[in-house]
């Protein structure tokens, strides 16, 4: 029999393995022709939690973190030639670390918020702000973004001119970005492929941060902004187009208009070939939670065949989508597609076991902030 510290070695050491199985077989099915696959990472609702680090409890933690889910990240990178990561939203409110540099950061704008630190360092493509990002004010927000070595977009916040009319509504941020790659097919072949990326948040935010947005910024519809926006992204070459949502798959209870303000909506706009969403901070998909839903289907993690997903929050999910692409008269079009979310942690006999190592340069890049919020809460 496997003893003691012995046995927990072996459940570790299993476990990862495991994990290796179910990574390299995706279950969407392979077109027979020539074909990129690109596979699509999300993170969403990491609320600050750069490292797996209990703040409140002072003790180090394998349930959360960015610095475990960054070596998912890079474990999903080197399984396939093509893919890109994106974040959406709610990353700078939510501990210790958000709290202390709220406090301190208006003091010293030449300082990089750390998250952006992190986030820089695992390279990602594209971000959208979620709720939590306004709780801290425009002038912190605004000057936190600079830190970002890469785009934010936001399509449904508009600058608030005070009048009725919509048509000459300007936007707060960029609404789209349209990223242009160099993606490997299956047979070897270079393609450059656009990939346009849409940012919309729920317009609660706006009620839940009223001192923020009232009389400055105004949030429109999702669903309507979207309807506006993907025909342009198509026009200027999105090959795809990627919706970063921070709405639940149902709109907030508390909106006082929902419709079209939610993931189910987004699902039905023609032209979005995947949605990375969060807010809820739910699982998709989750076959406990979604399999007898009307236009789901669990196993592909399609929403009215659109492919979906929704990380958890904190880092403690890693959000996967694998788009199949084949060129029909000219164009990229989407054959298949398979969507999944990885924990960073599975439990045995009551004890959480961590599926990868941490990633340690983020610990290494935290390292300095991360002794300045521990000297803050003595």
């Amino acid at each position: 029999m496997i003893q003691g510290k012995k046995k927990v070695i072996f459940i570790f050491f299993f476990t990862v393995i495991t994990l290796q199985v179910v990574f390299n077989n995706p279950k969407a099915q392979v077109p027979s022709k020539p074909y990129i696959q690109v596979r699509i990472l999300e993170t969403t609702d990491l609320h600050a939690k750069m490292l797996g680090y209990d703040y409140e409890k002072g003790k180090p933690t394998v349930e959360y973190g960015l610095e475990w889910t960054a070596s998912f990240i890079k474990k999903a990178r080197n399984e396939v030639p093509n893919s890109v990561l994106f974040d959406v939203g709610d990353v700078l409110v939510g501990n210790a670390l958000g709290k202390y540099v709220s406090n301190t950061y208006l003091f010293n704008w030449m300082e990089m918020h750390p998250v952006y630190k992190v986030m820089n360092l695992i390279n990602y493509d594209a971000a959208t702000v979620g709720n939590h990002e306004f709780n801290y004010g425009l002038a912190f927000l605004m000057e936190s973004l600079k830190g970002a070595n890469f785009p934010y977009v936001n399509a449904n916040i508009y600058i608030d001119d005070q009048n009725k009319y919509g048509g000459d509504d300007i936007n707060f941020f960029n609404p789209y970005t349209i990223i242009e790659k160099k993606f490997t097919d299956s047979s070897g072949k270079t393609h450059r492929l656009k990939i346009g990326v849409i940012g919309l948040i729920t317009p609660i935010a706006a009620e839940w941060d009223k001192e923020t947005f009232y009389g400055k910024l105004k949030i429109k519809n999702m669903t309507e902004t979207a309807e506006h926006f993907i025909p342009i992204m198509k026009e200027k070459g999105a090959d795809i187009i990627v919706a970063l949502a921070h709405v639940g798959l149902n709109a907030d209870k508390g909106l006082k208009y929902k419709k079209g303000n939610s993931v189910y909506s987004l699902s039905k706009v023609k032209g979005v070939d995947a949605i990375l969403y969060g807010h809820s901070h739910s699982l998709f998909p989750n076959k406990d939670i979604h399999s007898n839903l009307e236009g789901i289907n669990v196993k592909a993690g399609t929403i009215h065949g659109i492919a979906a997903v929704q990380a958890g929050y904190w880092g403690n999910h890693l959000g996967i989508i694998d788009l199949y692409l084949v060129k029909n008269n000219g164009k990229w079009v989407i054959s298949n597609s398979h969507s999944m979310v990885k924990p960073i942690y599975r439990t045995l006999k009551l004890k959480k076991i961590p599926m990868l190592s941490p990633d340690p340069t983020v610990k290494k890049v935290m390292e300095k902030d991360h002794i300045r919020v521990l000297d803050s809460l003595k």
